[in-house]
Order: C-alpha cells, then structure tokens, then sequence
C-alpha cells in the first residue's frame, strides 16, 4: 500500500459501531449515520478510516463474529461505495470477521490480540497481503486493568511485539505489511503508559512501522483532573505530536481535524529543522 510508504504522519480515524465503547458507543450504529462520520473524517483529514463492532474497553463483554460483522460489514460496503478511494481498516481480532470485512472493501487489518485469539488470523493475513496491526495487550478486555504489572514494561512490550511480528512473518505475512502498536492504555496503569509514551522511539526504532492509539484514554484524565474522554481533545493532541517526534507512522484519533493541526505543524517544523 502506497500509502504507507509516505513519510508524512498518517491519521486513523476512529468509527466505532457498537453500544458501548468508552467515548463515542452508541452514536454511530447505523450505516448512514456511520458513513456521513467517515466522510466528515476524510474530509478532515483522515488517511484510513477503522472500522470496529466489538467495544475493548476495559471491563467490556466480548462480541460474537456474527454480531460484529453484523454492525460492521454494512458500514463498510456503504463507505466503500460512497467513498472508493478511502483506506477502510476493520478492527477485529477474528477471521471470520476480517475476511468479511476485506471482501466488502476494508484494506487493512487491525488486531488488538497480535493474532493469538483466532489461530486462523495470522494465515488469513499473509493470504490477504494486507497491511496488519498487530498490538500489545496484557491480558484480555475484560480483566485487563484489574492489576497489570511489568518489570520493564517498554522492554517487555516491545519484546512482546516482535516475538508477534517474527510469528507473522514465520506464517507467511510480508514484512513489510506490519505494523506495532504499543498498546496504550490495554493492560496498563498511568505509569506504565507515561513509561510507553516516554519510550515511544524504542518501537520506532524496531524498523517496523509504528501505530499511536492514546486517544481520549483514561490516563490522561487522571492527569487533567479528572477530565472526561471527550474532554481529552488538547492532551491527545499533546501526544500526538509527541509520538511524530519519536518517529511514530500512524495516529489512531477520534478528533481528526484537531490532530491533524498539530501533526501538520509538527510535521512542518520538523521538515524545516532538517533542512536548516
């Protein structure tokens, strides 16, 4: 995919089409509703939009393949027919749900678990040669923040990710469609995610495209006085920028026009710094 090989910062937005995910469940559960905020996304900037029907929030139940795809595939067949040329990305950590999912016009896949969920992802995604993320998660959705712990946990998390990457590869999955994601915010307390952001060009630095997914995510909150997600516009700008400074590809947002601001400057400046 062309497109991730751009050096310029990439955003993701977020469409959730499920009940009860931590800052948008409930808003977009229809194909229409869903479409107009894809389109509202690219038109602010979004590179790919990702596309989930499964909440992994903390605490959260998890979904069915056939609930998901329920939510999910008639979102996508409306903003693949709406909006061709956009970069579709489905959310899941099921095959099923992503061969669905590519069929109807998703381009890359976006698995929370890194492939150890479903045995039958990893084959699934070298035949599909897409362009997969594979993330860091202690535990599972529901247990995760019940008391998660590390001894290192930038050392450990990347660790983690490319013992995942090497296993993909092994299956058959190009190199080259790999991306990593710390894992902000999935089995981790406050320290461990101000440690993940502070050590943010340790994954960069791994050659493996790397992926930002902190927005509006709990820790900042507990930094910003008890701020509500939606709330947490500013702060995740804030790491956003940050993580274009370490080098990170790919920003996985709800607020796409704000991040888009800041990464543009950010970009700018960096730009102009290397050429002076």
């Amino acid at each position: 995919m062309n497109l991730l090989q751009s050096d310029r910062p990439l955003i993701m937005g977020i469409l959730n089409v499920t009940p009860d995910s931590f800052s948008d469940g409930g808003i977009y559960l229809d194909a229409e509703s869903a479409c107009r905020q894809a389109r509202r996304m690219a038109n602010e900037g979004a590179d790919i939009i990702d596309i989930g029907g499964e909440s992994t929030r903390p605490g959260s139940e998890r979904v069915a393949a056939e609930e998901q795809m329920g939510r999910v595939i008639p979102v996508i067949e409306a903003v693949h027919a709406a909006m061709p040329d956009t970069i579709i990305s489905i959310d899941t950590t099921l095959s099923a749900v992503a061969k669905t999912a590519i069929d109807a016009g998703a381009t890359i896949i976006n698995d929370i678990s890194a492939g150890r969920e479903d045995d039958q992802m990893f084959r699934f995604m070298a035949a599909s040669c897409c362009p997969c993320i594979l993330m860091h998660m202690q535990g599972a959705p529901g247990t995760m923040q019940d008391d998660p712990r590390y001894t290192d946990v930038v050392m450990e998390v990347r660790d983690f990710l490319l013992a995942r990457a090497r296993a993909a590869i092994n299956a058959g999955i190009d190199k080259k469609n790999i991306i990593l994601d710390p894992g902000i915010g999935f089995g981790k307390t406050r320290d461990h995610n101000l440690a993940l952001m502070a050590g943010l060009k340790v994954f960069v630095d791994t050659g493996y495209p790397v992926l930002l997914g902190a927005s509006r995510k709990r820790f900042m909150g507990s930094i910003c006085e008890g701020a509500r997600p939606d709330e947490l516009v500013a702060a995740t700008c804030a790491t956003s920028v940050l993580g274009l400074l370490a080098g990170v590809k790919i920003f996985r947002v709800h607020d796409v026009k704000e991040n888009r601001q800041a990464l543009d400057v950010a970009w700018a400046i960096q730009q102009a710094d290397k050429l002076s």
